[in-house]
């Protein structure tokens, strides 16, 4: 079969939807507005007001802010301005330190920082700062992505700007002749060397997951499961190992663990989960180590895929994409191929989509495991030949599937975001 999309094109594809985040992105998005705008005033801003999305505004309500043992944009958006780089992307906290901090809770105790909840957006996905010293104010934008600065100005001075496209013509949106079969022949073809890069973020995924085993962060998920595994309580099982191990990350992340998270499509959870489900299959399955690594190209990529029908930031949570790429990673390391692999996605769909996004915070681990169960189920049940047929939104073919995936998501739950949001407002 002849593809039009280059191997070079999905790999640049995978690197620039796979990159590393101290924290969850949501709030780090603010703190990179804060921090470019920082540095066009010379120095920490006197005062910082920062607009956002309501879906921004949902996902940084009650996450950990990475150092500081408080969650919410306000503190994300002050350590932004006082110790971010913008140089560091999504790694703009890595610096947070103790008299950084205190600074930050100065600026909070005078009430300096305000966030605030923007009506009309042009996306989703948007951050507004303004920062202001002395005589002096800044504006930076943030759309589409949360690393994606598409306007600084400095006292009415646009100093940058990039043109904001609408999100269907969107740079990062990957090109319509990705699918499920150009995937899998990429990600069993291509040269090994030209795939190892991924590694990386299993290492880096690995080593939050066995830091949230050691510590009590979170829900305590993953460190429970061990201690429940150990006990004999549960078995030392597939299941069992992938969802602590998986949990275990998420929980350390949402309590705001300094460790850097490998992402994917925006969401460190997303990519804790394309990941570890696989990295625990490839172990429990004794997999090779090329293997793994081209089971997780599969399982990155087609949680991409799916993710570039949805958008930014809907009401449905992020987990039903990540965990069926972790579905479809785990049904290639038990040996299925192209048809095992729709058989996986199929029965994922016809499963947990649906679950809605109420904001980034520490129950976010229950439902990575949620993601994880049905992932593991949905593998086991493809390679077994079971799939779900043409029922519900589930479709013959895979891509029309997938695309009404994307509709429900994008489209049929607008108003469940509204809702959920003014649910969580009004608390």
């Amino acid at each position: 079969m002849d593809f039009m999309i280059s191997d070079q094109q999905i790999i640049d594809l995978i690197k620039q939807q796979v990159v590393p985040s101290v924290g969850c992105t949501e709030p780090v998005a603010c703190a990179l507005a804060c921090a470019k705008a920082a540095e066009i005033l010379g120095g920490q801003p006197e005062w910082i007001e920062v607009f956002v999305s309501g879906n921004i505004y949902k996902n940084g309500m009650g996450v950990g802010i990475p150092g500081t043992g408080m969650t919410g944009l306000p503190v994300a958006a002050a350590l932004g301005g006082i110790c971010g780089k913008s140089e560091y992307g999504l790694e703009v906290l890595k610096e947070v330190n103790d008299r950084s901090l205190a600074l930050a809770k100065a600026m909070l105790g005078e009430r300096r920082v305000a966030i605030k909840v923007k009506e009309e957006c042009p996306d989703n996905l948007y951050v507004e700062a303004l920062c202001r010293k002395g005589t002096d104010e800044v504006r930076v934008e943030i759309v589409h992505q949360h690393s994606n600065i598409v306007l600084v100005e400095k006292n009415g001075a646009v100093l940058f700007r990039k043109e904001i496209l609408p999100e269907e013509n969107v740079e990062e949106k990957p090109v319509p002749d990705l699918s499920v079969a150009r995937i899998l022949e990429f990600a069993t073809t291509a040269p090994m060397e030209r795939l190892e890069f991924v590694l990386e973020g299993a290492q880096m995924n690995s080593a939050i997951s066995q830091f949230g085993l050691s510590q009590e962060h979170g829900l305590q998920i993953g460190k429970k499961m061990k201690e429940q595994i150990e006990s004999g309580l549960l078995s030392d099982d597939l299941l069992s190992y992938s969802l602590m191990l998986t949990a275990a990350a998420s929980d350390a992340r949402m309590a705001g663990c300094t460790h850097p998270v490998m992402t994917n499509s925006g969401s460190g959870n997303q990519g804790i989960t394309v990941t570890m489900p696989v990295v625990a299959a490839a172990e429990k399955l004794g997999s090779s180590r090329e293997q793994l690594v081209r089971a997780l190209v599969i399982s990155n990529l087609i949680s991409i895929h799916i993710h570039s029908f949805l958008g930014h930031l809907s009401a449905l949570c992020g987990i039903c994409l990540a965990g069926t790429g972790a579905a479809c990673g785990i049904t290639y390391l038990m040996g299925g191929g192209i048809t095992e692999l729709e058989f996986a996605i199929k029965n994922m769909a016809g499963n947990i989509t649906g679950m809605v996004c109420d904001g980034a915070k520490l129950g976010c681990s229950l439902k990575v495991s949620s993601g994880v169960t049905a992932a593991i189920q949905a593998a086991l049940l493809a390679v077994g030949g079971i799939h779900i047929g043409n029922d519900g939104i589930v479709e013959e073919d895979i891509e029309k599937t997938i695309r009404n995936i994307g509709v429900i998501g994008c489209e049929g739950m607008l108003e469940t975001d509204r809702v959920i949001l003014k649910t969580m407002l009004c608390k």
